[in-house]
């Protein structure tokens, strides 16, 4: 290759490469293009009139192409500049530079600085404070604000820099008056924009920028400089008659705000609040209270309040009466109320009352007016009736219940009510039971508020057929109890039953051979219970203790034969969680039957254990002595404990919840209860709470089965186990 090229090209490239032979010889005139035709300054030459519609080859050599014919162009109309885009440029403008009013992009200036404290309120905004600034109610401030602010709605598709400038002049307002609420009314708040340039200031879109995620917001972050200033204290306060009223002291001491203390607006309208509770209390029926009135000086940095008190007089209580007396009389409308005749009026006896009528469960509304029937005077107070206005609830339900557990089989439970048959509160329910196990025909009779509040009468009488795996019963049984219970309104920490009981029953223990008769046995019983309810809820209880004692005295006549005994039964159960998904719970129960042999005891009335409310993984009445066709006998005392921990999933608003378990006992021969022996079964359910109790599932095996037990219990019921 370095052969070929030339010496010359080797010695001098670049004068080699201009050494050609056109640098040697002339060019042909014939072979340049004819040029003078361009003597237009825009190098097209100009067509005169005749010369337009005629092939202008002498005009441009070597052009045998036909001219267009003759056309003019039509003028075009000059669009008028769009004012919108030219308000968006300048609103643009004007935003960027509100937002940076107070800072220049070089950094801080004014009050605050590098070390200034500053807390984030929400993508995009930082609340900003003197590094000095102890403010108590920082936590407050920050949570009033991420309510009110009209910046936190930035992101929503269509906000760009002119709204986020009037969003930030919103929130100076906003803040400026949370400021006030907790007295400081010197306050200082100016806005900031931080992270966009004047350059993205200039060209920024009318609208924000959509990408595949949804629209983007401005890049960049809004502060608010926040100097609070002093915060105002409280220099005179006025109470109006409170100054002459006699309780001026307990007035005063529930109003519980003081000269000196800040000019807070929550503290004072809590203090409003208190001040109307102990009015009502201590018996001025009828006092008035205005709204307060705060009177600042900005001068003196303090601020006067006046709230206008009219108290009225002091009342006792007066007679009660019904606007429907033939539904709820006012006599019976007295026994619910915690409260007698000339008793000193207090609001809080009245909403009690009010609740307490509530509860009845057949009052839909109900509204309690005192009314005055003589006022007050030197020498005596005021007298106030209450009209008590009601309004009529459902009388009438009905309710359906399925239920399946191992030993008692499958059932289905009806009831009809009707709950004022016989006013007031004279309720009558037919209810049934329909089961592979167990058939009951009953009616009851309950007389709600009887003799006093919360006290209930009620009577019972049911027929009823049992077949289980213990005995065969057929049983006609007439109950009367007195109780003090708890409802869901009024959950009593101490509640007590008395009841008489008296049955006719025809028995045949299982295992009997056959042809044996059924035993015939007549029983009477005064069950005595008394309860004490530690636990923060009736249905669904988390905290607390339980504690419950029976004792039941009986006669028990058999085919000739009478004998005597008594039954004993304690009860105790504890809740605490120890998370916030998981509660503990645990119970015991220990009975006992004393006074006979278990000969002497018709099979329905002895002791079992086993089943979904006693030892899960077992049947039903299936743990303790049994005979020698292995059918459970029962016995004279019982012992029985259960763990369980519930824990809350989340699943379905946190409504659904596991519950593994660990259950235990056993059924004695003797009337002491004894763990010797002792069953336990273990397993897992499930809780699916609503808004009347927790639906509840649980399958549960034997740890210790006897021979031929089935190694899987299914418990289905509404409510906790216990």
């Amino acid at each position: 290759m370095t052969a070929l090229i030339p010496d010359s090209a080797v010695a001098d490239p670049q004068q080699w490469a201009l050494d050609t032979d056109a640098a040697h010889h002339a060019p042909d005139p014939q072979s340049l293009p004819d040029v003078t035709w361009l003597d237009g300054h825009d190098g097209i030459a100009p067509v005169s009139g005749a010369a337009a519609g005629a092939i202008p080859g002498s005009a441009i050599p070597g052009l045998t192409i036909a001219w267009p014919d003759t056309f003019e162009v039509p003028p075009v109309e000059l669009l008028s500049p769009d004012p919108d885009i030219a308000d968006v440029a300048s609103v643009t403008r004007e935003a960027g530079a509100a937002l940076d009013v107070a800072m220049p992009r070089g950094g801080w200036r004014g009050p605050l600085g590098a070390d200034a404290v500053v807390r984030h309120a929400g993508p995009g905004i930082d609340l900003v404070f003197p590094h000095d600034t102890a403010l108590p109610e920082m936590d407050d401030l920050l949570d009033r604000f991420d309510e009110l602010s009209s910046l936190r709605t930035l992101g929503r598709g269509d906000d760009n820099l002119a709204q986020m400038s009037r969003r930030a002049q919103d929130d100076v307002g906003v803040l400026i008056q949370i400021l006030r609420v907790y007295g400081y009314y010197d306050a200082e708040v100016s806005q900031n924009l931080v992270g966009l340039s004047a350059a993205a200031i200039a060209v920024q879109p009318s609208a924000p920028t959509v990408k595949a995620h949804g629209p983007t917001p401005p890049a960049a972050t809004v502060r608010f400089e926040i100097v609070p200033g002093p915060r105002y204290p409280l220099a005179a306060i006025d109470l109006g008659d409170i100054a002459r009223s006699p309780d001026q002291t307990a007035l005063i001491t529930a109003f519980a705000l003081k000269t000196g203390d800040p000019a807070n607006t929550e503290t004072i309208l809590a203090a409003r609040g208190r001040l109307i509770d102990q009015l009502g209390h201590i018996g001025y029926a009828f006092a008035k209270v205005g709204d307060p009135a705060l009177s600042v000086d900005h001068e003196a940095l303090n601020a006067d309040l006046a709230l206008p008190v009219t108290t009225g007089g002091k009342y006792v209580f007066g007679q009660v009466t019904s606007s429907l007396p033939r539904f709820i009389n006012a006599r019976h409308l007295q026994r619910m109320a915690r409260f007698r005749r000339g008793k000193t009026f207090d609001h809080r006896l009245v909403d009690d009352f009010r609740q307490a009528v509530l509860s009845t469960g057949i009052v839909g509304g109900v509204t309690i007016a005192p009314r005055e029937v003589s006022p007050p005077t030197a020498a005596a107070p005021g007298i106030a009736d209450l009209d008590v206005t009601l309004t009529k609830g459902p009388q009438h339900s009905v309710t359906a219940q399925i239920g399946q557990s191992s030993g008692q089989g499958f059932y289905v439970e009806g009831s009809w009510e009707d709950r004022n048959m016989f006013p007031p509160e004279g309720m009558v329910r037919v209810r049934g039971v329909l089961g592979t196990r167990d058939e009951l025909a009953g009616l009851t009779f309950r007389r709600s508020n009887f003799l006093a509040r919360d006290q209930a009468f009620t009577a019972d009488l049911y027929a009823q057929v049992q077949n289980t795996d213990a005995y065969d019963a057929h049983t006609l049984s007439a109950t009367a109890s007195l109780s003090k219970q708890s409802t869901l309104i009024f959950q009593k920490r101490w509640a007590w039953s008395l009841e008489i009981e008296a049955i006719a029953t025809r028995e045949l223990a299982a295992g009997s051979a056959p042809g044996t008769p059924f035993t015939a046995y007549f029983i009477g019983a005064l069950p005595m219970t008394l309860a004490y309810d530690g636990s923060n809820n009736l249905l669904d209880p988390v905290r607390g203790i339980r504690i419950a004692g029976t004792v039941s005295p009986a006669i028990s006549i058999q085919d000739g034969p009478r004998s005597s005994y008594v039954m004993t039964q304690f009860d105790a159960s504890a809740y605490q969680p120890v998370s916030k998904l998981v509660v503990l719970a645990g119970r015991v129960r220990l009975a006992s039957i004393s006074g006979t042999s278990i000969d002497n005891i018709a099979p329905s009335q002895r002791l079992y254990a086993g089943g979904g409310a006693s030892i899960r993984g077992y049947a039903y009445q299936a743990v303790g002595p049994r005979d020698s066709s292995n059918n459970p006998l029962g016995g004279l005392s019982v012992s029985e404990f259960s763990l369980e921990a519930r824990v809350r999933t989340g699943l379905f608003n946190g409504a659904f919840s596991v519950v593994p378990f660990l259950d235990g006992g056993m059924t004695g021969t003797t009337p002491t209860p004894t763990m010797r022996g002792a069953k336990f079964g273990a397993g897992i359910g499930v809780r699916y709470k609503t808004t009347f109790g927790p639906i509840r599932i649980d399958i549960g095996t034997p740890l210790n089965p006897y021979p031929h037990d089935s190694r899987i219990g299914v418990y289905i019921a509404l409510g906790q186990a216990f």
